[in-house]
Order: C-alpha cells, then structure tokens, then sequence
C-alpha cells in the first residue's frame, strides 16, 4: 500500500462487490505548525483529506456528503469515469450538492495503476484554496515496484489576521482569494512539523507528488538522482524516465519519481522557490519543505 504521511486512507467497506467509501466535505481546524492553525475546509475532518487507494477493476461507491454552508461538487481529477459520475455543476447543474445533501459516486476504475486527486470543482477559486482536496490512488494488482511508496499533496494557504514575518500562535481564518500566500504545505503541515520520509540502505522509494493548488512548485531532492517514473497517472516508457533531482510540479499535476536510497544521511525533499520554503517568511527553514531520513536499524 502507498503511505501518505500525516493523512489517513479512507476507509472502505464492502457490499455485494462494491467498494463502498464516505466522504464528509466540512469544515476542518487544521494544524499546520504547533500551536498554528488554519480554519479550512477538508474531507473528514482532514485538509487535505484522506486517501483513496483502489485497484483497477473495482466497483466502486463514494458517498460524498455536504456539511459546508454552500454546495459543492467533486471532480475526479484524471479518473476515466461517466460523464453523470464527474461534477462540474456549472456544466451539469443536476450533479451540484446543496449544504445537508449527499450524492453517491458510482463506478469502476477503468484506468490503469496510477496517481490521481479528488478535489472540488464548484466555486473553486474559492473552495479550492480552502482546502478541498485529496489523494486518489490506483494499486497495482502485481503488488508493489518499490521498497517504500509515499504520497505527498502540495498545497498553499493564505490567512487573515497574522502579518508577514511573524508566527503567532493561534487559530486563523483562510483568505481563499488572496495572493499573498504565507502557509505552503506537504499533506496539511509546513516543516518543521511534516512527518519525514523514512528510507533503509539499499531500497528503492518511490514518490508520488500531487498539486491540486495554485502555484508551480519545483520539488528538489538532496543527495540523490531520481527517475520520473509516471505523469499523471500514466506510466512514462523506460527510454522516457529522464533523470533528475528537480521536478516542477504545476497545477493540475502529478508526478511519480523514484530513486534507491545509496546515500546515506537526512536529506532535505522540498520546494526551490524560496518564499515557499518559510513559515509567513520568517527566518528559520519552514513551508513545503521535508526530509528523507535513513533508518539505522
């Protein structure tokens, strides 16, 4: 199975065949550094939500229920799914679900293993960059490639109420329509408060980067190559796995990266861009920002 650090799976029930999930839409308080909160909105109780692992083949159910004070909507960001079954309500007003509503997803996984989201696709501008986002991972059925296989989402939040340069504990309101972000985020958290991605000697780790948000950002990992293995969610020809130890990561992407641990240390994994890599652009490393850590036993 993918681990996503700091984040649940969504957990799965089955019925006559079908692999049956829920799903809350909410509003989430969400930590982002000790002490440092963001009132968001997230899937169950998490920004971004839980992860969604399946198989090619299933059946399933996704019940998606609104208990946000506006309708919204969810877009199966990369799935090859029915036309009735992806929600972009602007084009389909029937597929909208309106605050103490629900509607359940129906269908099978018709793409091959891969990296996807979920993610809303109403008032985006807005529900987007409150949070509304998560992982959605297609397993290969001849098992795991890798020794370890991480999920990380890539995600940025403005807030209200706290000044540049300055961390102050409390608990702030995101400012969805605002460019002047201050909070960039691995699976929910700014470092140093990310899990880190524990490696041993010898293994081949596989990294799977989504970017449901905003800006690009140009992912760098220290002390290593690796190969970009997959693009959203489609796996890359071996003669088209470039080598590398920087990838953007735009908008709307995903990206798979592999590389075998052989170097030894804590290795920082994070954003290049400078303002991305600091807690509301204060001194100390911050942000979008995480280690791979070599276990010594």
């Amino acid at each position: 199975m993918v681990i996503s650090p700091d984040l649940c799976d969504l957990p799965v029930v089955i019925r006559q065949g079908v692999k049956c999930f829920e799903l809350m839409a909410e509003p989430v308080k969400q930590e982002l550094l000790p002490g440092i909160w963001i009132q968001g909105w997230g899937y169950n109780g998490s920004i971004p939500g839980p992860t969604i692992q399946v198989f090619p083949g299933d059946y399933v159910s996704i019940r998606v229920y609104n208990a946000l004070p506006e309708a919204t909507a969810i877009h199966w960001h990369g799935m090859n799914v029915p036309n009735d079954m992806d929600d972009a309500p602007d084009i389909n007003p029937s597929l909208l679900i309106k605050p103490g509503e629900y509607f359940d997803y129906q269908f099978q996984i018709v793409n091959p293993p891969g990296t996807h989201m979920y993610h809303t696709h109403f008032n985006v501008a807005k529900q987007e960059m409150m949070g509304l986002a998560g992982g959605f991972i297609i397993l290969d059925p001849d098992g795991q490639t890798a020794d370890r296989d991480y999920f990380i989402m890539l995600q940025e939040f403005a807030v209200k109420g706290l000044p540049m340069g300055v961390l102050k504990p409390g608990c702030y309101e995101v400012n969805p329509l605002s460019d002047d972000l201050q909070f960039f985020t691995m699976n929910g958290r700014c470092f140093p408060a990310t899990a880190p991605l524990p490696v041993c000697y010898g293994e081949k780790v596989r990294i799977r980067l989504a970017n449901p948000a905003m800006k690009t950002h140009p992912i760098h990992l220290h002390g290593h190559q690796f190969k970009v293995i997959a693009a959203d969610g489609n796996e890359l020809n071996a003669c088209s796995q470039l080598v590398k130890n920087t990838i953007p990561v735009a908008s709307g992407e995903t990206w798979d990266i592999e590389f075998m641990a052989h170097n030894p240390g804590i290795w920082p994994f994070h954003c290049h861009i400078p303002h991305h890599t600091a807690n509301n652009m204060t001194q100390q490393a911050g942000g979008m920002f995480t280690v791979v850590c070599y276990q010594t036993d």
